[in-house]
């Protein structure tokens, strides 16, 4: 009797700690449910992204990530989205009737999110953008599964602009980036003083300066067309435009440019950048922003905020080449 009794004492005893060691180990939500980071044995190797009928996949092929498998990833956008990936964390839970109209009747589509190691899956998720939380977004790690707000904790950062389905958004911040080897010819058009526009062609080993209607300049500094052309071998911008928050978005202040500037490499590749001025509301007032213009390339609608800061070196005057 005796034995039997500590037989069951300690069955009992032993049932209780497991269901403690089970209870302890697992998310108040249930860990299949809440679990948004990825568990690493290595690194991540891939990243899909999938929005309605829009796929982009990130890949890791040697220390470069590519682009749909073609050009090369910009790196901080992959430090960022990788970051989140392995440290993204619970900020709060959300009951469905908010879920529902912060999401639901708003009609934001998720981004379905596919992480890998190799070939192995390591975590899908949905990702929800809402402006509603400035520091986290809405996260389901599937369909069926309860929402919840996720963050990562230090980074006071919109982390769901990460999220993002246009390969423009992965691709380096670069307007131009060339040797003065592989220039052929560079044509600047100021559209508001055109006095002020010049065109350098490359013949040989030589360089010819002419005016805004194609008149051959002679006088000028060579060193200083040199240093001109130099200035190409890296261009960047701040960011696309589709980056920034609705309240604000801009757009070109006028239809005709304020500058434009036409590169024709050596090989015959033509690269053409219109910059336009940004025209802010501050107090109800209408003013000009003297920190930034707004650009685009020909043919193409995708605009870009540069700072006047980075695209100035390249903004001159014809009556720059004639300085001593």
């Amino acid at each position: 009797m005796r034995k039997t009794i500590t037989i069951a004492v300690v069955f009992v005893v032993l049932v209780i700690v497991l269901i403690m060691f089970v209870l302890h180990s697992r998310s108040p939500f249930g860990k299949s449910n809440s679990e948004f980071h990825a568990k690493l044995e290595k690194e991540i190797t891939r990243i899909e992204l999938l929005q309605g009928n829009e796929r982009l996949i990130l890949e890791k092929s040697g220390d470069d990530w590519l682009i749909n498998g073609t050009v090369n990833a910009r790196r901080g956008g992959i430090n960022f989205i990788t970051t989140i990936l392995t440290d993204a964390r619970i900020k709060s839970p959300i009951s469905q009737e908010v879920f529902n109209n912060e999401i639901v009747e708003q009609g934001v589509e998720p981004v379905i999110v596919r992480v890998f190691e190799g070939r192995r899956l390591l975590k899908s998720i949905r990702v929800y953008k809402t402006l509603s939380n400035v520091y986290g977004n809405i996260m389901k790690i599937k369909e069926s599964s309860k929402p919840f707000i996720v963050h990562v904790p230090g980074y006071e950062v919109n982390i769901g602009a990460a999220f993002n389905v246009r390969p423009q958004f992965w691709q380096p911040y670069t307007i131009f980036n060339m040797m003065p080897s592989e220039i052929g010819s560079i044509r600047f058009e100021n559209l508001q003083d055109t006095s002020a526009s010049f065109s350098i062609i490359k013949t040989e080993n030589t360089y010819t300066l002419q005016d805004n209607k194609g008149e051959e300049l002679t006088g000028f500094n060579p060193s200083l067309i040199i240093r001109y052309i130099s200035y190409f071998t890296f261009v960047p911008f701040e960011l696309w435009a589709f980056e920034l928050p609705d309240q604000d978005k801009v757009l070109p202040a006028t239809d005709v440019p304020l500058y434009r500037i036409t590169v024709i490499t050596s090989e015959g590749v033509r690269t053409v950048l219109n910059l336009w001025q940004i025209i802010k509301t501050e107090n109800n007032e209408q003013i000009i922003d003297t920190d930034r213009l707004i650009g685009s390339f020909e043919l193409n609608d995708n605009f870009f905020i540069v700072r006047y800061f980075d695209i100035d070196p390249v903004l001159k005057k014809v009556a720059y080449f004639f300085m001593d």
